[in-house]
C-alpha cells in the first residue's frame, strides 16, 4: 500500500505529569513516519485520574496545538486515547459453554459467545468491564489449548484476564477529549498500548512483565506463554519520587524535579559521596547544599518500594522465577541513572529499557526514542491493526465502545446515540474486511495474532440469550 493511500493516527496519552500527542503515518517500509509531536504540562491529572475538567481540557488542547505547530499541514480530528489510573482493576475467572451444534467444527463465533458469557460476571457497582481476556483454552477434556478453532468437541471452556474500571472515571477522560473539540476514536489500556511498541514475538514467547513507571502510576502487564496473564496499576511512580525529595530535602516541586532528573540515581551506592547541589535561596535566605548521596537514598527508598510491589505482582501469579524475557521498563521513570541494575537487584530477574525505536522510521531525531512516549507510538500502532483489519471503533457518550465497519460506518454513525448512563456497547459487526498488513510488522503482529490484540475486543452484553 502506498504512503498516500496510509492513514494518518494520532495517538494522545494523558498522564498524571504530561500530555502527549503524536501523529503518525506509516511509509512504504512498514514503520512510522512521525508527522506531528505536541507535549503540555498535565493539568488536573492526578494518578492517572481526572480530578479537574476544565483544567485537563486546557492541557489536551495545548497539546493537540503544539501537534498542529509542529506540522502546520495536519488537521487532527481524532485520536486514540490511552486510559490508565489507579482505578483499573483485574481478576481471574472462568467460563464454559456446551456447544449446541457439536457435528461441526469450533469457530470464532463459538469463541465469542463464550467470551460474551464473561460479561455477566459480576463486578463492583460503579466499574466497567474494559477488556475480557481469553487465556489458556479446554475442549472437552483436552487442557491448556492455545487456540481452539477447527477442533470438534461438545463442551469449551476457559480462564479469562477481566480488566475493570471505575465507570465515571472512564467517562471523565472521555468527556475531557469531547469537549477538546477531539472524537475519540478507542481507549485503549496504557500499559497494553506500552506492551505493543516495546515488546516482539520473541519477548512474548519467552515471558516478560512491562513495567510503565509514569508520572502517577506504574502499570504493569505480564505476558507468559503467549497469552497476558496479569495486569496491574500500582498507585506510586513519578511524582512520588518528587514528593519525597521536595519533603525529605525542604525544596520547592520545581526545584525537586529537576534534581531527579539531573543529578538522581537509582542506586545510592553509585552516587558521589562528596558532591553536592547548591540550591538558591528564597527571598534572601543563605543559599542550600544539597548531598547528592542523600538525594539518591530518597529516589532508592521510593523505586525499591514500586519494584516491591512488581516482585509481589509476579509472586500472586507464581511467575517471579519463570520469566525468562525479563522485566521490561518503559515510561519516563525508565530514564532514571542505574534504574536497571536495581530492577535486576530486588526481582532477581534481568531487566532493560524498551524503547519504540524498532517501530519508528530512520529519519526521526533521538527525541521520539524515548521510553515515555512508547504509550504514544503504541495507541497509532493499535489505530494501524484496526485500520489493516477494517474495523472503525468509536467511544460513545457514556464512555462505551462502538464498532463499526468502513461499509457500514456511513449510515449507521448519525443513527449511533449511546445514553450517559449505560454500559451497553454495540457488538462488532460482521463483514470485516482483512487489509493485507505490512511485511515489516507483519511477524510482530501474526505472533500476537489472537492473543495480544483480541484484548481489545469488545463485546455486547445485551446480545447475550
Amino acid at each position: 500500500m502506498s504512503k498516500k493511500d496510509q492513514p494518518i493516527i494520532v495517538g494522545l496519552d494523558i498522564g498524571t505529569t504530561k500530555v502527549v500527542a503524536i501523529a503518525g503515518r506509516k511509509n512504504e517500509y512498514g514503520k512510522l513516519e512521525i508527522l506531528g509531536f505536541g507535549k503540555s504540562e498535565s493539568q488536573g491529572v492526578s494518578h492517572g485520574v481526572v480530578m479537574n475538567i476544565e483544567q485537563c481540557i486546557r492541557s489536551i488542547e495545548m497539546a493537540i496545538e503544539k501537534c498542529i505547530q509542529s506540522n502546520p499541514n495536519l488537521e487532527i480530528k481524532e485520536v486514540y486515547v490511552g486510559i490508565a489510573g489507579q482505578h483499573i482493576k483485574s481478576l481471574q475467572t472462568r467460563g464454559d459453554r456446551v456447544r449446541t451444534r457439536t457435528e461441526e467444527e469450533i469457530s470464532k463465533e463459538d469463541i465469542d459467545l463464550l467470551v460474551r458469557d464473561q460479561y455477566k460476571t459480576y463486578i463492583p457497582a460503579g466499574d466497567q468491564i474494559i477488556d475480557i481476556v481469553p487465556q489458556e483454552f479446554m475442549v472437552d477434556s483436552t487442557p491448556n489449548v492455545i487456540d481452539p478453532i477447527g477442533m470438534s468437541g461438545v463442551k469449551i471452556g476457559a480462564n479469562f484476564h477481566i480488566i475493570t474500571g471505575d465507570r465515571n472515571a472512564i467517562r471523565n477522560i472521555k468527556r475531557c477529549v469531547d469537549k477538546s473539540q477531539l472524537k475519540t476514536r478507542d481507549l485503549v489500556l496504557q500499559p497494553l498500548a506500552s506492551a505493543a511498541a516495546v515488546m516482539n514475538d520473541e519477548d512474548l514467547e519467552a515471558g516478560v512483565a512491562i513495567v510503565d513507571i509514569g508520572g502517577g502510576t506504574t502499570d504493569m502487564a505480564v505476558f507468559y506463554d503467549g497469552v497476558l496473564k496479569h495486569t496491574a496499576v500500582i498507585p506510586y511512580a513519578g511524582v512520588n519520587i518528587t514528593n519525597d525529595i521536595r519533603n525529605g530535602l525542604g525544596v520547592l516541586r520545581a526545584q525537586a524535579e529537576q534534581m531527579k532528573v539531573q543529578f538522581g540515581t537509582a542506586l545510592a551506592d553509585e552516587a558521589n559521596a562528596n558532591a553536592y547541589i547548591t540550591i538558591p535561596g528564597l527571598r534572601g535566605l543563605p543559599p542550600k547544599e544539597i548531598s547528592v548521596k542523600n538525594l539518591a537514598n530518597i529516589i532508592q527508598a521510593r523505586m525499591q518500594e514500586i519494584l516491591d510491589y512488581v516482585v509481589y505482582h509476579l509472586k500472586t501469579i507464581d511467575l517471579d522465577k519463570r520469566l525468562y524475557g525479563g522485566i521490561i521498563l518503559t515510561g519516563g521513570g525508565a530514564q532514571l541513572k542505574h534504574i536497571i541494575q536495581l530492577t535486576e537487584y530486588v526481582t532477581g530477574l534481568g531487566a532493560r529499557i524498551g524503547y519504540p525505536n524498532e517501530h519508528l522510521s530512520g529519519n526521526h531525531s533521538e527525541t521520539m526514542m524515548n521510553p515515555m512516549y512508547s504509550t504514544c507510538i503504541g495507541l497509532i500502532l493499535r489505530g494501524y491493526h484496526d485500520f489493516e483489519n477494517g474495523r472503525l471503533r468509536f467511544v460513545g457518550e457514556g464512555g462505551n465502545i462502538i464498532h463499526v465497519t468502513e461499509e457500514e460506518l456511513a449510515p449507521v454513525v448519525d443513527e449511533m446515540k449511546v445514553a450517559e448512563d449505560t454500559d451497553e456497547e454495540m457488538a462488532e459487526m460482521n463483514g470485516q474486511k482483512n487489509v493485507k498488513r505490512t511485511e515489516n510488522l507483519k511477524k510482530l503482529f501474526d505472533g500476537l495474532k489472537g492473543k495480544f490484540m483480541r484484548f481489545f475486543e469488545e463485546v455486547d452484553d445485551q446480545e447475550i440469550e
